[in-house]
C-alpha cells in the first residue's frame, strides 16, 4: 500500500470546492452503512437523506467526481465508495502522531476506526518524562524531545494535537518544522501556520455552546404564549431616543440602554 508521506491530496488540482470535500465524507460513511446491508444501488435522494443533505446538492457535488449515476437506477453502491476513498485519498496509508497523551489523546489512540479508514497511528508522544515507555493502545509513548526523529522515521502525514492550549502553538510549530503539513488540533486555540499547511480544528465546547442557543431558541418558541417569565425582573420603560452612551454599566463597559433586535 502506498504511503501518504509527502502526497498532496488531488482534489486541489481537479478543482473540488472545499464545501465538496467537507460533504465526500458524509457520503462516505452514508455509503459505506449501505454497503454493509449489500445495498447494490441508491437513490440521489436516498443518498442524500442519509447523509442529511438535499439532493441537488448531492449530485452537484458528485460531478466534481464524474460520477453521474444512472437514469432510473441511481449510483452503484460500491463504485461510489471505492470513488470517494480514492478522491479523499483513503486508498493510501496516512501514518499520524498523536501528540499530547491525556485523556483525550489516549482516547483517540484506542478508537478503532482510524485503521479501517486507512489512518494508522504510529506515533504517541507526550512531554511528561512519567509517560515515555507507557503503551497506550499497544503503542509505547515517546518523548516529545525526540519529536522530529518520531516524525522521520515513521513519516508522519497527519499530526494530531491534543494537549493544553498553551503548548499548542509550540508543538505545531515543531510539527511543521518536522515536515508534518496537516494538523488535526483538538486544543482550544487558534494555531498559527505558515502557507501550505492545512489545520483542521475539532473543539467540543463550541460544539456545545451551539447547540445550547438551539435549545435555548426552541425554549423560547415553545413558552412564546405562556406570558412573561415570573422570575424576570421587572423592565423600565425607556425612551427610544435615549442615547446609546446613557445606558446602563455591564461587564464591558456602558451598555445600551435600546439594544437592537
Amino acid at each position: 500500500m502506498a504511503t501518504g508521506r509527502n502526497h498532496r491530496p488531488a482534489t486541489r488540482s481537479r478543482g473540488i470546492p472545499e464545501a465538496t470535500v467537507a460533504r465526500l465524507p458524509l457520503y462516505l460513511r452514508a455509503l459505506t452503512a449501505l454497503s454493509e446491508r449489500s445495498v447494490p444501488t441508491v437513490s440521489s435522494e436516498e443518498l442524500a437523506a442519509a447523509a442529511g443533505v438535499n439532493s441537488a446538492k448531492l449530485r452537484k457535488d458528485f460531478s466534481y467526481l464524474g460520477s453521474y449515476g444512472t437514469r432510473g437506477v441511481g449510483y452503484d453502491v460500491e463504485y461510489l465508495v471505492y470513488q470517494i476513498s480514492r478522491e479523499l485519498g483513503l486508498t493510501q496509508d496516512w501514518p499520524v502522531a498523536i501528540v499530547g497523551i491525556g485523556n483525550l489523546g489516549a482516547a483517540l489512540a484506542n478508537y478503532g476506526g482510524f485503521a479501517s479508514r486507512g489512518f494508522r497511528v504510529a506515533a504517541l508522544i507526550d512531554a511528561d518524562p512519567a509517560m515515555a515507555g507507557t503503551p497506550v493502545a499497544g503503542i509505547p509513548v515517546q518523548h516529545a524531545d525526540d519529536l522530529d526523529r518520531i516524525i522521520s522515521e515513521n513519516g508522519v502525514s497527519i499530526g494530531v494535537i491534543t494537549t493544553p492550549p498553551g503548548a499548542a502553538q509550540q508543538v505545531c510549530d515543531r510539527l511543521v518544522a518536522a515536515g508534518v503539513t496537516s494538523i488535526l488540533n483538538f486544543a482550544p486555540t487558534v494555531l498559527s501556520v505558515p502557507e501550505g499547511v492545512d489545520v483542521r480544528k475539532v473543539d467540543l465546547s463550541i460544539e456545545l455552546q451551539i447547540l445550547a442557543f438551539h435549545e435555548q431558541r426552541k425554549a423560547g418558541e415553545e413558552g412564546v404564549d405562556a406570558g412573561p417569565d415570573p422570575a424576570a425582573p421587572p423592565v423600565r420603560a425607556t425612551n427610544t431616543t435615549t442615547s446609546t452612551n446613557t445606558g446602563r454599566k455591564g461587564p464591558d463597559g456602558d451598555m445600551p440602554a435600546v439594544m437592537p433586535a
